[in-house]
């Protein structure tokens, strides 16, 4: 069993960046920058695919991460991620001992979540999978098969997180089976966020906008319930029926979007 750690960054000078977060193992690398290339490199027992691209978009990044992988098993990155020794060990471990599931989500430390969110292991359904953090999440890549992430929304689109929510989601649809282990196999070193700039307008329209890509059906209820169960965090910065309001108008406008979309494709 083999595994690709999938990276997506912006403007590395070369692949030589992942020794810094400690990949010891293959990985993909997509550098989101200002030109066209591709290479594939052995370094140090490293099966490395370097890809430059000018298209721009984090869940556009991982799909091209995934596409271009032919790993048994894979785990999204980011550039803030700092693996341990081990961790390639850690990971297909988990996968021997339950081969049953399709996805397993592990722990990577931060200050956001220095512990992990369930303290045993578990089976991960629709109203656990929110606690789910994309660096998190690994996956058998031949289970997901033409399941992808949703290129309309993550960093660098107009609605600006909740990919790796909605992909879950899209998983637990098609009948995948997803499994927590409270196994640390990275930390995350502190960086400033390039999307994240408070609870402000433009969080929660963005925020409502990933609710319904998640589920349509549900995602007045997703709004309700983040709604309140945020607002401690939120309430310094916006009033609770402002931070509802802007979640509405993200649904809407992602709604309209996507249904313009299905008028005109035909």
């Amino acid at each position: 069993m083999t595994l690709d750690v999938l990276l997506s960054a912006m403007h590395l000078e070369d692949y030589h960046y992942i020794d810094s977060l400690n990949i010891t193992g293959n990985c993909i690398v997509i550098n989101q920058c200002d030109k066209e290339n591709r290479m594939t490199v052995t370094d140090a027992g490293r099966h490395i695919t370097y890809i430059e691209t000018t298209e721009r978009g984090l869940s556009r990044s991982r799909n091209s991460a995934i596409d271009h992988s032919q790993a048994d098993v894979c785990i999204f990155c980011d550039n803030d991620v700092e693996y341990l020794p081990g961790y390639e060990q850690m990971i297909l471990e988990e996968y021997e001992k339950h081969p049953e599931y399709d996805i397993i989500i592990f722990h990577v430390e931060s200050e956001i979540n220095p512990v992990p969110c369930y303290p045993s292991p578990r089976k991960i359904s629709y109203l656990t999978s929110g606690k789910a953090i994309s660096y998190e999440i690994s996956f058998k890549r031949a289970s997901i098969n033409h399941i992808r992430l949703n290129e309309r929304i993550g960093a660098g689109t107009k609605y600006r997180m909740g990919e790796e929510n909605a992909f879950l989601y899209e998983c637990l649809r098609k009948g995948l089976k997803i499994y927590y282990v409270p196994k640390k196999i990275a930390k995350l070193r502190y960086e400033a966020s390039t999307w994240y700039t408070g609870f402000n307008k433009d969080f929660f329209i963005a925020r409502g906008a990933s609710f319904y890509a998640m589920t349509s059906r549900y995602s007045l209820v997703l709004i309700a319930q983040y709604a309140v169960r945020k607002y401690k965090l939120y309430r310094g910065e916006l009033s609770f029926f402002n931070a509802v309001s802007y979640m509405l108008e993200g649904r809407k406008s992602y709604q309209q979007e996507v249904s313009h979309e299905n008028i005109y494709s035909g």
